[in-house]
This record gives structure tokens, sequence and C-alpha cells, in this order.
């Protein structure tokens, strides 16, 4: 009876640690009294990067990833950058709201989807674990008010994958996981 007692306790010890140490860590924010509802398109304009070179595929990412959620329509990559140049606004250039007012018309849409990511690795023993942080923005393309915010940390480190031998996430899949838990945090 007293070493089933110990295996059992063994076991919730090592499921509770198995929790810990990677995954996603999230904080969003929503205006309060915002409805949403009115916002039927929007734009994702270039990310910022704070480090690696992921922005520009993790735009593109969250381009995918609203779409397949349903969340909004999503004008075509290729007009809102044809819209910057024509703009002769560069790339992480911050825009005031006259000029969001006016790509927000041009564009044919209600909000835009800003964002910025650090993309990295960390090196725990003989293992590489991709991590990723993230902060998206949804702007109303009219008054440039802030709508939404969500920022998170993701990580391919994962102590159940480490201690049954098992492959950590690589980017792309830690990518998308963080993704669909910031805009989840939309609605």
């Amino acid at each position: 009876m007293h070493k089933k007692f110990v295996g059992m306790i063994l076991l919730v010890l090592v499921l509770s640690l198995a929790g810990c140490g990677g995954g996603n860590m999230t904080r969003s924010f929503m205006r309060e009294g915002t409805s949403l509802a009115y916002i039927q398109t929007i734009a994702v304009l270039p990310f910022e990067s704070l480090g690696g070179s992921g922005a520009r595929r993790i735009r593109e990412f969250t381009m995918t990833q609203v779409l397949a959620t349903g969340l909004f329509d999503v004008v075509d990559k290729a007009r809102v950058d044809s819209t910057l140049r024509d703009e002769a606004i560069d790339p992480g250039t911050p825009l005031d709201a006259i000029t969001l007012r006016r790509m927000g018309q041009r564009l044919g849409i209600q909000a835009f989807i800003l964002g910025s990511v650090t993309e990295g690795s960390e090196s725990r023993g003989n293992a590489v674990f991709s991590e990723i942080t993230l902060t998206l923005r949804l702007i109303d393309s009219e008054t440039g008010l802030l709508l939404w915010q969500a920022s998170g940390r993701g990580s391919g480190y994962s102590l159940a994958d480490r201690l049954f031998g098992l492959a950590p996430k690589d980017s792309f899949q830690v990518s998308m996981d963080l993704l669909k838990t910031l805009l989840a945090t939309i609605r």
C-alpha cells in the first residue's frame, strides 16, 4: 500500500512539472465598451522585427490564421504593400491617424493589424528550442484608436517532451500555437 501511495505522489509530481517550462504565456487588452462587430475587413501591415528574421513569415501566418478563424476578411498583402509604397511609407515607420484613415479608405478596410516579433532559440543541455515573442495590435482605421492588443511568448520547450524523449516543437509549430492563443483573445 505504501509503495502505491509513493508511486502516485511521484506520478502527480512528474505530471505537474510537465506543464512547467514551456508553452505560451500571454496577456491581452480589449478596449472596454468596444464592439468589433463593425469590422469586416482588415489589412495586416508589415511586422517590426525586434530580433531574428521571422517578421515577414509571422505576418503571413497571421493573415492565414485570421482567415482560418473567420475573425475578419483580409486584404491581399500585395495590395497593402503597394499602398504603402504609393504613400511613400517605409515598413516600420509609425503611422499617424490621418495616414491610417487615408490608407483605410483606399484599401476599403475598417482596421489594421500591426505587430512586432522577436524570434530566437534557447539551448538546454544538448537540445535547442525555438522561442518567439509576439505582440499584435488591432487599430481602427478611421480614428487610429487601439482596439485590442495581445502579447505572448511561445516556446518549443516542454518538460514532458524532454522526459519522454519527444522532439521539441519547431518554429512553425510554436508560431502557429502562439498566434492561435493571441487571436483567441479578440472574441
